[in-house]
């Protein structure tokens, strides 16, 4: 591990998580490697737990870890890799707000009742690595900004308390609080790196991340809503077959 970022999910992460993988710090470890590796989450499940954790065998084979669920536990990861620099992200707390209102906030609240009626699959036999990755999901937004998503001032107050804790907690010389719109300079100079002749990433803002949230909420119903559609064409058929071939009373 040789870059370990501490910053708030909507800080630009994911832009330095692609910034430090063409530095040649990747592959960067953030919560996508539990989705495509859901058996992993066992490991941040017992970090919540307070059982000890073998960091370096979590990271194993990774050059930096960049947001979520790294950052929900910051302390611990810094202390078990004293070589490894810092970069926490920041930006206008009030911005962040807004951000992190719009999308990881809205993520994380009860889908609608017609959401939950489509993508119901009936009871089924408990996966427990699935209900571990749910539960590492769910919990550890709240574990990162220090309790449930709150009022405004309350929120902008936690974000301006995590930047002085890691201020304090981390030695100069190891630490680069950085604002992405700043771009290659600081962080190469940072990290002895040469700048790269290419933008630094811009990657999911908040109308991105919204975009992507759309897409796989309509890919996972879609099969639902035609499943369902084709049943109630189905219905109305067969109820208007037989209407037609119910025989008319006498008289009329």
């Amino acid at each position: 591990m040789q870059v370990i970022g501490v910053g708030f999910l909507r800080t630009g992460t994911t832009s330095l998580a692609l910034a430090l993988d063409r530095l040649g710090y990747g592959p960067c470890y953030n919560m996508r490697v539990l989705t495509t590796e859901p058996e992993r989450a066992a490991d941040w499940a017992a970090a919540m737990d307070g059982r000890t954790v073998d960091w370096g065998k979590v990271f194993a084979g990774y050059g930096c870890a960049v947001g979520s669920p790294a950052t929900a536990f910051w302390h611990d990861i810094v202390d078990a890799f004293p070589d490894a620099k810092v970069v926490l992200t920041v930006r206008d707390p009030q911005r962040w707000y807004d951000s992190a209102a719009q999308t990881m906030s809205a993520v994380l609240a009860r889908p609608p009742l017609l959401v939950r009626v489509l993508s119901w699959r009936g009871p089924r036999r408990p996966d427990p690595v699935a209900q571990v990755l749910d539960r590492v999901q769910r919990t550890t937004w709240e574990r990162e900004i220090g309790g449930p998503f709150g009022e405004r001032a309350e929120m902008a107050e936690r974000f301006e308390r995590h930047v002085a804790e890691v201020r304090a907690y981390v030695p100069e010389d190891r630490l680069l609080v950085f604002e992405v719109k700043d771009g290659w300079a600081p962080l190469c100079a940072f990290l002895g790196r040469p700048v790269p002749d290419e933008p630094f990433p811009r990657e999911n803002d908040a109308a991105t991340f919204k975009r992507r949230q759309r897409q796989a909420l309509k890919k996972r119903l879609a099969p639902r809503i035609l499943a369902t559609t084709a049943l109630a064409t189905g219905a109305a058929i067969t109820w208007a077959v037989r209407r037609k071939r119910r025989p008319r009373r006498a008289g009329r």
